[in-house]
């Protein structure tokens, strides 16, 4: 049946049902063929990600772009490694301490997980892999798991945006001598860590020795809280495997790790695929009992006022 007052509009109730009935045209962009999914599943970005990231000053040239990123989404050595030392330099702006949003958000974000009040980041350390460098302090590269290692340092925020990040230790370094003491705390919040940290007034670690009660709720908050770290280790190399193993030197893979995690905040950002992450394993760390006092006050007013 032919609803001929479709094509002749008498009244504004007519217009409303044409426009309703009307099937709008898709034109199809041929200069860009490849599916999302096809995208993804090569370059980690679907369409709108990659000409983003086409627009930004350093990168000019699409072609150039998926290189990178399947360089950095399978692993397979690419010959202008050098890329991704123009995206560190040029894209600091994707991660900032503690945010680009207010504090009050950060907070109440984290807050949401398990009730922990006043976090504004989470911070953990961990070890990438790399090539057996050549010299003399090819030693220091070595883990004390036994392999090459960059240990790289990152705070993230609760929707897995990282913070800061320190690529440039080699594995040797422990954790704890990675984290600097901040004399000057400017920031109205604190930090989560595990227990291969010393508690300080503004970086809340676990109790070695809980107590039944307010101390294992204590504990039990702060580790549900703070695994947005490991969670967000998981999807940075999951998203980007070439992290799992890099087989270039160490100033190198410094370069290559700061761009990941920059490309990765665009990705949570533009809110691409999430990558499906499997359960990360316990990292097998000593625990550190050299708390401060003024850390122990601190976490001992929390776990009064809030566990």
């Amino acid at each position: 049946m032919v609803c001929t007052f479709l094509n002749d509009v008498l009244n504004e109730e007519a217009l409303i049902l044409r426009r309703a009935f009307r099937c709008e045209r898709v034109f199809r962009d041929r200069s860009d063929p490849f599916p999302d999914d096809y995208l993804h599943e090569r370059y980690r970005f679907t369409g709108d990600g990659i000409r983003y990231l086409c627009r930004l000053h350093a990168l000019t040239i699409p072609q150039t772009v998926c290189v990178a990123l399947h360089f950095f989404a399978s692993g397979m050595f690419l010959y202008a490694v050098g890329d991704a030392k123009i995206l560190n330099k040029e894209t600091h702006l994707y991660y900032t301490f503690p945010c680009h949003r207010r504090m009050c958000f950060i907070k109440e974000d984290f807050y949401k997980i398990a009730a922990f009040p006043n976090v504004i980041g989470a911070l953990d350390c961990t070890q990438i892999r790399i090539k057996r460098p050549s010299g003399a302090h090819e030693g220091d590269c070595v883990n004390r798991k036994s392999f090459h290692s960059i240990n790289v340092q990152m705070i993230c925020d609760a929707a897995c945006i990282i913070t800061n990040v320190e690529a440039k230790w080699p594995g040797i370094k422990q954790d704890n001598q990675l984290f600097h003491n901040i004399h000057q705390w400017d920031f109205d919040g604190i930090l989560l860590g595990d227990r291969g940290y010393a508690c300080r007034q503004y970086f809340m670690t676990p109790f070695p020795d809980p107590n039944p009660g307010p101390q294992t709720h204590y504990n039990a908050a702060l580790a549900r809280t703070r695994a947005r770290s490991e969670m967000t280790f998981g999807q940075l190399k999951e998203r980007f495997q070439c992290l799992k193993s890099l087989r270039v030197a160490p100033d190198r893979a410094c370069d290559i790790i700061v761009a990941c995690a920059i490309l990765h905040n665009i990705a949570t950002i533009r809110k691409e695929r999430i990558p499906v992450v499997g359960v990360q394993p316990d990292d097998d760390l000593q625990p550190v009992h050299l708390d401060q006092p003024s850390g122990r006050a601190a976490r001992d007013r929390i776990v009064e006022h809030h566990f």
